[in-house]
C-alpha cells in the first residue's frame, strides 16, 4: 500500500521554519518540511545574479580542449555553465576529455542533467574533502573551476600547492536581497516568530547577519535573548563556522551535508525541545 500525504510523517506539525534559499532554490527544501507537518516560511537571504562580466568563463570554454580537469562547487554553476555553452555552441561532447568534479550530490545531479559524467564526488561535501579526492590526480594537469564571485580559496590554493595549473573562473555573484530585511525583522520579532531558522551555505548566514541590521547579536557567551526560543540548523560545519563567527548558535548540523541531511537535523533538534 503506498503512503498518502495524509499518512505520511508528520514530526513536524507544530513547527514554523524559515527558509532562507534563494527563491528557485527553495523548493526542495520547503517541500521536505512541509510534507513533516512544519509551517514553512520562505523569505530569502540570498539572491544569485550573473557576474558583472562572462568574459572569462567564456573565454574558459572557448578554450575547453586545454584543461584535464573541471570542478563545479555548485548547482548554480552548473546553470551558470550550461547557460554559457548553449550561448556559445559549445557541446557536451566537446567536454568528454574532462573528468569532472562535484563537489555533492545535488550538484553531481545537475552535472548529469546535462549530459556530462562526474567522475569524483567527495565523501564530505565541502572543500577539504575536495581536495582530499583530487590531490594524487591533478599533478601536472590544467583544472577549470567554475564558482561563485565570492568563496574560500581551499580548492584553487591547496591544488596548486599539489601541482596543478588551477584558472578560477566567475559564474554567478551571490547578493542580499534588500527587501528581506524588513521581512525578517518581523519575523522573527513576531508572536508566532519561526521555531527554526535554516543555512545553506555560509553566504546564507553572511547575508542574514546584515539583514538583522540594529537586531544583529553581540559576541557574548549568553544565548541572544532574540533567538532564546529559535533552533538554528545549518547545513555542515563550514556554515556552522560562519554562523559561529557572527555570534549566533548552532543547535543542529547536517550529517550528510545535504538538503536531507538538514531536515533529519531540523526534525531531531525540534523534537528533542518539543517532546
Amino acid at each position: 500500500m503506498k503512503t498518502g500525504p495524509s499518512t505520511r510523517n508528520r514530526s513536524l506539525s507544530g513547527c514554523c521554519v524559515l527558509v532562507g534559499r534563494a527563491r528557485h532554490q527553495a523548493g526542495v527544501l520547503s517541500k521536505e518540511l512541509r510534507g513533516r507537518g512544519a509551517r514553512v516560511l520562505e523569505i530569502p537571504f540570498i539572491e544569485i545574479r550573473q557576474p558583472k562580466s562572462f568574459v572569462p568563463l567564456d573565454r574558459a570554454l572557448k578554450n575547453i580542449a586545454q584543461y584535464d580537469w573541471l570542478i563545479l562547487t555548485s548547482v548554480n554553476g552548473v546553470d551558470a555553465l550550461a547557460a554559457r555553452m548553449k550561448r556559445l555552441r559549445v557541446t557536451k561532447r566537446q567536454l568528454q576529455h574532462l573528468q569532472t568534479a562535484a563537489i555533492g550530490p545535488a550538484t553531481k545531479k545537475a552535472i548529469e542533467k546535462q549530459g556530462i559524467n562526474v567522475d569524483v564526488v567527495p565523501e564530505e561535501y565541502v572543500a577539504e574533502s575536495v581536495v582530499r579526492s583530487l590531490r594524487r590526480s591533478v599533478k601536472g594537469k590544467k583544472v577549470l573551476l567554475v564558482r561563485a564571485k565570492v568563496a574560500r580559496d581551499v580548492i584553487p590554493k591547496e591544488l596548486r600547492r599539489a601541482g596543478a595549473d588551477v584558472d578560477v573562473v566567475e559564474a554567478y555573484e551571490t547578493v542580499i536581497p534588500r527587501n528581506s530585511a524588513a521581512k525578517v525583522r518581523a519575523a522573527l520579532q513576531s508572536k508566532s516568530h519561526p521555531n527554526v531558522i535554516t543555512f545553506t551555505s555560509s553566504s546564507t548566514a553572511k547575508h542574514f547577519s546584515e539583514l538583522l541590521g540594529r537586531l544583529r547579536p553581540r559576541r557574548s557567551r549568553k544565548r541572544p535573548l532574540l533567538f532564546q526560543d529559535i533552533l538554528f540548523c545549518s547545513i555542515g560545519p563550514v556554515t556552522s563556522a560562519t554562523l559561529r563567527d557572527l555570534a549566533f548558535p548552532v543547535d543542529a548540523e547536517a550529517d550528510p551535508y545535504t538538503i536531507p541531511g538538514l531536515v533529519r537535523a531540523i526534525e531531531s533538534a525540534y523534537l528533542a525541545t518539543h517532546l
